[in-house]
């Protein structure tokens, strides 16, 4: 993919996953990338089985040392770490700022550092992994879904903001990947992501489909946009089948 051959990229929570899956793919299409984790020794293992360079710590201070690990500047960014915080307005005002900080504000922290330099050169892309989450809602997960639907905000706006100074931007949002994430959701992930799940592999592919399209929406679950479409023009009935959904959820788990 001539977009992608010998451009330098950071994927951060690229030691498993999506993250792992894109990083992949993108070293085999010609990019030097940077893989980042919290976790060194994973992010070891990606880089080594790609050619990459590992860069281990915070997705949200990653920028600097991935320049200097790559010698320059830095052509695509993709921000996939996340977290998964289940619950509701109980959970643990600490649950709420760990999804804040790491579905947001990394996402927020490394356009400060990226979008100077891609508007000086008038290039750039920014690729955030958000999730269906972030378009609809999932339940017994309301730090993940709000946290994703400002994730959904943020990469919106930097689209409409600076598309036309060159830097493209895309948003993915997948329903179910088998990771270890969807492997830590519960009777929810169960109930509502497990029987149409995709392997990382299927995202990092509709992603390149979008890439070579020029679209800013990635959906690895085509019945997303359908379902997108139908919380918009008809949010009550769409709330009372999720609410249907929520009913199922406490059925399982021998709350009714």
């Amino acid at each position: 993919m001539a977009a992608v051959r010998d451009k330098t990229v950071v994927v951060t929570g690229a030691g498993g996953g999506i993250g792992a899956a894109l990083a992949r793919r993108f070293a085999a299409e010609g990019a030097r990338v940077v893989v980042n984790d919290l976790d060194e020794a994973k992010a070891k293992r990606t880089a080594d089985e790609i050619g990459a360079v590992a860069v281990a710590g915070d997705a949200s201070t990653v920028v600097p040392a991935a320049r200097e690990a790559l010698g320059g500047g830095i052509d695509i960014f993709c921000a996939n770490a996340g977290v998964g915080t289940g619950g509701g307005p109980d959970a643990p005002e600490e649950d709420w700022a760990l999804a804040w900080d790491v579905n947001v504000m990394a996402h927020v922290r490394a356009a400060r550092e990226l979008v100077p330099e891609w508007l000086e050169r008038g290039s750039g892309r920014f690729i955030a992994t958000v999730s269906a989450a972030g378009l609809l809602t999932m339940v017994a997960a309301a730090p993940y879904s709000v946290t994703k639907h400002g994730a959904y905000a943020f990469a919106e706006w930097l689209s409409l903001t600076y598309r036309h100074r060159g830097i493209d931007v895309h948003a993915i949002c997948p329903q179910g990947v088998r990771t270890d994430m969807l492997a830590a959701t519960g009777a929810a992930g169960d109930l509502v992501l497990t029987p149409t799940a995709v392997e990382p592999e299927d995202v990092a592919e509709a992603l390149f489909a979008a890439m070579a399209e020029g679209r800013f929406l990635v959906l690895p679950h085509a019945e997303v946009a359908d379902y997108y479409t139908a919380r918009a023009a008809e949010p009550d009935r769409w709330l009372g089948g999720m609410n249907h959904l929520q009913q199922k959820l406490e059925q399982a788990e021998g709350r009714s």
